[in-house]
């Protein structure tokens, strides 16, 4: 079977059975396709055909070329999808991929903003142009509910419930309710009702935020914003638009949340995903001991 075609099934298996995440499809094709090169480049053999020595060969290439153990760490796990799938389906007999760990790297806590820099940051935008009003209300929006930059800018205008102060979040089969703050309605009503209407290129414009063009938002688009206001507030930190995602959750539990809530709220399949959060309100809380404390 050539590469191609072994590549095409498992985008394929991704897209209609697994149903991954468009990040994840990206990731895991990009990771078998450079593998696939590399197997062209420096051995006789395909990826169906490679061997468990022939695939640690490549790990420990991708280290040899100064790659970082996280990068690392995903093309193992892209590996073993690939092969699992192909032992599933009887293309080959054995896994060969069952014996690649990836190496424990230090493992860092999200970096986030205190209450003051996240006011700071939410002060920024000003709302005397149509592009203040809209990057007020997606400032406060993204902080309000915690939601990815991929799910911000996804949002239809159908989505949002201003009376109600909730946004509907949907990703693939899956949809969740967030309740917003009352500054966040404000900033998000003003956009709707005196902004949005001037902005959208169509009248029947679906997206909830759009660019100068009148269309749909992109990530790059609101990277550059958020990367604007950083500068104009003089915050040193590097905020991205996930800071804003971890804010979020380490504020709402440092002031009493559930975690199954914040879990609910965040989209987390799996609990031990936010229970990160409370270690790092953990390392916070000894960080301030130890900072205050006369005998610490």
């Amino acid at each position: 079977m050539l590469n191609s075609e072994c590549i095409e099934m498992f985008e394929k298996y991704l897209r209609e059975e697994k149903k991954s995440s468009s990040n994840t499809l990206s990731s895991y094709l990009r990771d078998i396709r450079q593998f696939g090169a590399y197997l062209d480049l420096h051995t006789d053999t395909d990826i169906v055909s490679a061997t468990e020595d022939e695939l640690s060969e490549y790990i420990n290439w991708l280290k040899g070329q100064g790659k970082s153990v996280a990068t690392v760490s995903r093309c193992i796990a892209s590996l073993k999808c690939l092969y699992s799938y192909l032992t599933i389906r009887q293309i080959i007999a054995e896994n060969p991929a069952t014996k690649l760990v990836p190496d424990k790297g230090e493992h860092k806590l999200p970096q986030i903003l205190t209450s003051q820099e996240v006011d700071l940051l939410l002060e920024q935008p000003e709302c005397i142009d149509a592009k203040g009003y809209r990057d007020k209300a997606m400032l406060e929006l993204l902080y309000a509910t915690g939601i990815r930059v991929t799910e911000l800018i996804n949002l239809d205008i159908t989505d949002i419930n201003l009376a109600a102060g909730v946004i509907r979040c949907r990703t693939r089969d899956k949809e969740r309710f967030i309740p917003m703050y009352a500054k966040a309605v404000k900033a998000l009503s003003d956009y709707v009702t005196l902004v949005r209407p001037q902005m959208i290129a169509l009248p029947d414009e679906p997206s909830l935020f759009v660019n100068v063009n009148g269309e749909r938002m992109s990530r790059q688009g609101f990277w550059k914003i958020i990367k604007y206001y950083q500068k104009k507030a003089n915050i040193e930190k590097d905020i991205t638009p996930h800071t804003l995602r971890h804010s979020f959750a380490a504020h709402l539990l440092e002031n009493g949340a559930d975690i199954h809530a914040i879990q609910e709220m965040l989209g987390h399949a799996d609990i031990s995903s936010t229970q990160v959060y409370t270690q790092l309100v953990k390392k916070q809380l000894k960080d301030v001991y130890n900072k205050a404390h006369p005998r610490a």
